[in-house]
């Protein structure tokens, strides 16, 4: 497997199983209908631990372009294959959501809330201010990235076989303990995106998909999942660069 394609496939695990998560508590007439924030959070740190144990030995298990310009930005991830690897994740994360489209789609038609559909996919706030929208997807994606450049310690054996910086397969659970502790603490304003592609991907999914009574895909938010995350995340690096 190469590091697009693993990439591509840690993404779309992730995003199966965590926009299935999802649907499986918001859509209508599914045996987890109404099972709440708790089982959601749950569902991505699940989602998260498999979609880096399955990459991780080939990419680093980025998943997430603000992981990806931080490594870059710290100097642990050459800024040549950045492209490439955002590529992957956000062409990963489209496929993703495809793929629980169709697992769902009956439910899809079962279901009247369009709110609830657009909700599967990508994430909306809880009470919109886009500036204090994008200082919490800030500050959510900089614990992100900040606890992740630790748990990536190149003094400790969690490279890729490339030698680039990632998170490697050890390092899989407690990542995934981090997004759970992100979503239980930081993710009732936005739904805690922390992650560009997760967002923008399977929000074009939404846009191009044949669902029923759908709504717009709210372009005027999708901005702050994209530029929140990656501001965090920059940040992140730069704090753990300066200490």
């Amino acid at each position: 497997m190469t590091p697009f394609l693993g990439e591509f496939i840690g993404t779309a695990l992730l995003i199966i199983l965590g926009d299935g998560v999802v649907a499986n508590v918001v859509l209508n007439k599914t045996k987890g209908n109404n099972g709440g924030l708790i089982a959601i959070t749950f569902g991505w740190a699940m989602a998260v631990y498999v979609g880096v144990f399955v990459s991780s030995p080939y990419s680093g298990a980025h998943l997430n372009p603000a992981v990806t310009l931080s490594l870059a930005a710290v100097g642990k991830f050459d800024w040549a294959s950045v492209p490439s690897y955002i590529l992957a994740q956000f062409l990963g994360a489209m496929v993703g959501a495809l793929l629980v489209w169709v697992a769902y789609r009956q439910h899809f038609n079962e279901t009247d809330d369009a709110n609830s559909k657009l909700a599967v996919f990508c994430t909306g706030p809880a009470i919109r201010s886009p500036i204090n929208n994008l200082l919490t997807e800030i500050i959510g994606t900089f614990v992100l990235v900040f606890a992740v450049l630790y748990i990536a310690n190149p003094t400790i054996n969690l490279n890729n076989t490339d030698g680039k910086m990632g998170l490697g397969a050890i390092g899989a659970l407690p990542v995934a303990f981090l997004v759970l502790a992100i979503g239980l603490s930081l993710g009732g304003p936005t739904g805690y995106a922390i992650n560009p592609a997760r967002d923008l991907g399977p929000r074009i999914m939404h846009f191009i998909l044949p669902i029923p009574k759908k709504r717009d895909s709210d372009w005027s938010y999708s901005w702050v999942p994209v530029i929140g995350p990656v501001i965090g995340g920059l940040l992140a690096a730069f704090v753990f660069k300066v200490i």
